[in-house]
């Protein structure tokens, strides 16, 4: 291997690490934005070469906004308070029966809204009702971040990585439901029966009953209506097989305007709660990739696949879906989405080889913290209210519930397809 492809795989390997860790509590973005300017200084890749890196991340940059502006609009108006006295109120006491209620809201968050939307969204409800309820936070926070994964093949919209895998070759929804519906409904059962398992102590015992009730304003009413809009043009969008960062985007701003307008509110003060830090992480990670593309990356990733296309369908498919689910781990899965889905056309990969390889994307990130653009974001947002999770204790449920699923939803999508 080159000197410079060295440097590159141990600059990747350093920025994700720095990330994880903080030194000193500085912000991820410092780490990530950081070894992606240093390979450009280095001259690891060119100027050119990166500007086009971060150019490819236009769509998700407009998701992003759109989706932190509409979580932004319902803290603002009460939402997530109603919400989370709803959760305790149908909970009656129950830890277990809370922690149902939440993963099956996430779940329905992930597939109409995206796994994004589920950590940036559904998180700081969570922490609300959690704090109402006066219960262990851990296991109502994991369930964010599992399910944002578990349940992102449901739709095509449901993870933007579906659309980076698939890009020009996606298939109808009639079709994607005939590959990916059974793996799906698998995918979100074993990761509920997983994790649950894996916080049982947490889950035992009761919580507090005495929740005051919270009635929503009408300009959360408007605001809840504003997200079942923007849940209409993702699907509308996907249907017309378009890309979704624009849409989400404008529908975001026009629902923020007025309601800003209506309540007579000071939009800045929107803009101002919204964490922009994100967007620049996530372009520096979408720099690291491509220099790793070049890097090799791609090469291997296609010769693995040509190889793969020669074994029996099932080992090949299992092979597929927990390699890549691995690299994701390492890699984060959306930049892995973008060279998986350049390498899967380049081999010609097409039916359950493909299948697997999405779901490894999708799936395989609830192995660990650094696995998904959603888990990242989800760590950013709790760590705004000042909770901490470690890398480790999310690893060690990770290591339980990912290989479970992804075993059992790549059985499904193998044998259980229409």
């Amino acid at each position: 291997m080159p000197a410079s492809y060295l440097a590159i795989w141990i600059f990747f390997a350093l920025s994700i690490t720095l990330m994880l860790v903080r030194p000193r509590g500085i912000s991820e973005v410092w780490w990530v934005a950081g070894g992606a300017i240093a390979l450009v200084v280095l001259r690891l890749i060119s100027p050119g070469e990166a500007m086009r890196a971060v150019s490819k991340g236009s769509d998700v940059y407009l998701f992003l906004a759109g989706m932190m502006l509409l979580a932004q609009l319902a803290q603002a108006h009460g939402v997530f308070d109603w919400l989370a006295a709803i959760a305790v109120e149908h909970a009656r006491g129950s830890r277990v029966r809370l922690f149902s209620l939440i993963y099956v809201f996430g779940a329905l968050v992930t597939i109409f809204l995206s796994n994004d939307a589920t950590a940036v969204v559904l998180t700081p409800a969570v922490l609300v009702s959690v704090k109402k309820a006066k219960a262990d936070p851990l296991p109502y926070l994991l369930i964010c971040a599992f399910i944002a994964n578990a349940a992102s093949f449901v739709l095509p919209i449901s993870n933007p990585a579906n659309l980076v895998v698939f890009h020009a070759t996606m298939p109808p929804l009639v079709r994607w439901f005939g590959m990916f519906l059974a793996a799906s409904v698998v995918s979100i059962g074993a990761t509920y029966l997983a994790l649950r398992w894996c916080c049982r102590e947490s889950l035992r015992g009761g919580m507090a009953l005495d929740v005051e009730r919270v009635h929503l304003s009408s300009a959360g009413k408007h605001t809840l209506a504003g997200l079942a809009v923007v849940a209409g043009v993702l699907l509308a969008a996907s249907a017309m097989g378009k890309d979704l960062g624009m849409p989400t985007f404008v529908t975001a701003v026009c629902i923020a305007g007025a309601l800003s307008v209506r309540e007579r509110l000071n939009p800045i003060v929107l803009v101002k709660g919204i964490s922009w830090s994100v967007l620049p992480l996530v372009a520096g990670l979408f720099v690291l990739v491509e220099a790793l593309s070049g890097a090799g990356a791609s090469r291997l990733c296609q010769s693995a696949l040509v190889e793969l296309q020669r074994w029996p369908q099932i080992g090949g498919a299992l092979a597929a879906s927990f390699a890549v689910g691995v690299g994701t781990n390492f890699v984060n899965n959306l930049p892995l989405g973008l060279i998986a889905g350049a390498s899967v056309a380049a081999a010609h990969v097409a039916g359950l080889l493909r299948s697997a390889v999405l779901i490894g994307v999708d799936l395989g990130p609830n192995l660990s913290v650094t696995g998904s653009l959603a888990t990242i974001l989800w760590l950013i947002e709790i760590r705004k209210e000042d909770v901490h999770v470690s890398a480790w204790t999310f690893f060690k449920a990770g290591l339980i519930v990912m290989p479970f699923a992804l075993v059992l939803a790549t059985l499904a999508a193998v044998y259980l397809r229409w």
